[in-house]
């Protein structure tokens, strides 16, 4: 009687032992199941940061940079075209001074005059001149000053002074458009470098992302660990609740094992959802179209 009494005890410990570990591997399973969810969470908080990221890169900057860098073009072909106008203009104005050596010598007498004119004005300014001398320079400068302004008609009426007008707006408008090519280009650079700084955003967001996933994988395996030891410890507790029901009466009923059976067809609720999971994976896999981190870890481990 001693004997079973100290039997009995020593199967209660085993089992309250067994019990024990059984809630530990329990709650470490349930914290690892929850870190997976919360990597889950994450991940798909990132991937949707990563999709936002790309599409203000493309949508906006890039969009911005490639309209920029149309106008640039076309203001470049511009910058071609007026260069050539400038450089056929200089021809023929090289060309007109060997054929008219004329407007040379119209543009000295202008100068000639001017400096007669000047001389005059300064003499009228320092001598000290009677009114008739003084009015005779004036009529002086007035003949001189008519002359100048027939000069300056017959110059604007040849070709080489409407060349040189046609030169000197070309050159203003080519100034204008070189203005404006630094202007385009260095708003296409800002858009291209904000572009650039966003896809490398991204790039850093998929790296953590790629760690995150690895952290999962390995979070993921402990968990199943986990749940095998509990899954070894409640078979053996199966075994003991057995043992310890042959010390009862032999005449009284076994109760019905409806946690087991409750438990065997929980299993096999979960195995059909993997298995329907793991058919779908496939058929993704199949078409080519991109796998999450649990569809590509049931093909894994099927292929195991």
């Amino acid at each position: 009687m001693s004997k079973d009494k100290t039997t009995q005890s020593q199967t209660q410990n085993s089992f309250r032992d067994l019990q024990n570990k059984i809630e530990e591997v329990r709650q470490k399973r349930d914290d690892l199941n929850q870190k997976t969810k919360d990597y889950i969470s994450s991940l798909q908080e990132i991937e949707t940061e990563i999709t936002e990221t790309l599409n203000i890169a493309k949508n906006k900057f890039k969009k911005k940079r490639d309209q920029w860098n149309k106008k640039v073009q076309k203001l470049k072909e511009k910058k071609i075209e007026y260069k050539k106008l400038l450089g056929d203009l200089i021809e023929q104005h090289k060309n007109l001074k060997k054929t008219k050596s004329s407007g040379k010598n119209v543009f000295g007498s202008i100068k000639g005059i001017e400096r007669k004119i000047e001389n005059l004005e300064r003499i009228i300014e320092t001598e000290n001149l009677d009114m008739s001398e003084e009015n005779e320079i004036i009529d002086k400068i007035g003949e001189l000053a008519e002359e100048k302004a027939e000069l300056l008609k017959q110059q604007e009426d040849s070709g080489s002074f409407k060349l040189d007008k046609k030169i000197e707006i070309v050159k203003i408008n080519l100034n204008r458009i070189y203005e404006k090519l630094n202007k385009w280009s260095d708003k296409s650079q800002s858009n291209h470098a904000k572009m650039l700084e966003l896809y490398d955003k991204a790039n850093e967001l998929r790296d953590k992302k790629r760690k995150m996933e690895e952290e999962l994988i390995e979070n993921k395996k402990a968990a199943d660990d986990y749940h095998e030891q509990f899954l070894k410890y409640m078979n053996q507790r199966k075994k003991m609740n057995r043992g310890r029901k042959s010390y009862h009466s032999r005449g009284s009923r076994s109760r019905p094992k409806k946690s087991y059976k409750h438990h065997h067809k929980k299993n096999a609720k979960l195995e059909k959802i993997k298995q329907d999971a793991l058919e779908s994976a496939l058929e993704k896999q199949k078409a080519g179209k991109k796998l999450n981190i649990f569809e590509a870890r049931l093909i894994l481990e099927k292929g195991k």
